[in-house]
């Protein structure tokens, strides 16, 4: 702490304006102090890129590639574009970073990443690349008091259930579902959703490629909504940085929209190479 002080306090010695107001123990910043922080932030930004603008002209081909992707994307289409990519860059390492809602949002903006697979727009700033819809149903176990109604679902039906949704990997934390229904049950990860709604734990909207085998199987079944029980998000693709990308990120993206074309033309397990 004492030494965090000494630099605070050396630093506003070099500079012409004051950084933070104290009151006892207390220290806030400044709006000049704010508006400095901004700056620093950016530069540090800008220093990086050059670093990794540098790297990519002293070795050629990254070492490593962090794609960030939203827990929307399927499966049936992220597994055969890597796949695709390691024909390219064999000796290039992928570390995929799953994201749900705004958490991929701060991985764009924090720079977590190389890419992104991001559902709707880029945030402000970054270049989004619509690659292909993504269709959500709404589904329940076949046992499932919704599916006994003998009439068509209605919101104000699902309200009285649980509904099973995703908790938001990003900084503001909301809940990936459209209702906001009563009852209601936070899981950290998709698959663990689908084993709630496996074993009549709750209703959910999810995308139809990943509860594929659970609908041939009749293990779930889609809910006969009044409306609303199917809806599309669009998936984009994010080139963070592209000035600064090297050819293992442009080989990535590459991999990406050729797949997502396969995708488009035959969703599904047929989208591989």
């Amino acid at each position: 702490q004492s030494s965090v002080s000494y630099a605070v306090r050396q630093l506003e010695r070099r500079l012409p304006v004051a950084l933070f107001e104290r009151s006892g123990r207390k220290a806030e910043l400044t709006e000049a102090g704010q508006a400095l922080l901004n700056r620093a932030r950016a530069l540090l930004d800008e220093a990086r890129g050059l670093e990794r603008y540098a790297a990519t002209l002293a070795h050629g081909w990254e070492a490593e590639v962090t794609l960030a992707a939203d827990v929307i994307a399927p499966p049936t289409f992220v597994m055969p574009a890597l796949a695709r990519f390691s024909e390219t860059a064999p000796a290039t390492r992928v570390r995929v970073l799953e994201t749900v809602l705004t958490g991929t949002t701060d991985a764009i903006v924090d720079r977590q990443a190389d890419l992104a697979l991001i559902a709707n727009q880029a945030p402000p700033g970054f270049l989004g690349e619509p690659l292909f819809d993504v269709e959500f149903v709404a589904v329940a176990h076949p046992e499932h008091p919704l599916h006994r109604l003998g009439r068509a679902v209605t919101d104000a039906d699902l309200r009285t259930h649980r509904q099973i949704v995703i908790r938001d990997t990003g900084r503001q934390g909301r809940d990936s579902g459209w209702l906001g229904a009563p009852q209601r049950w936070t899981v950290s990860h998709v698959q663990t959703s689908v084993t709630a709604l496996e074993q009549g734990m709750g209703f959910a909207w999810v995308p139809r490629d990943i509860v594929a085998d659970a609908l041939a199987a009749d293990r779930l079944r889609p809910l006969a909504m009044e409306q609303g029980g199917s809806r599309r998000v669009s998936l984009h693709l994010v080139v963070i940085d592209p000035d600064a990308a090297g050819p293992a990120v442009h080989a990535l993206a590459d991999a990406l929209r050729d797949t997502a074309a396969r995708h488009r033309r035959h969703p599904g397990p047929a989208s591989g190479p």
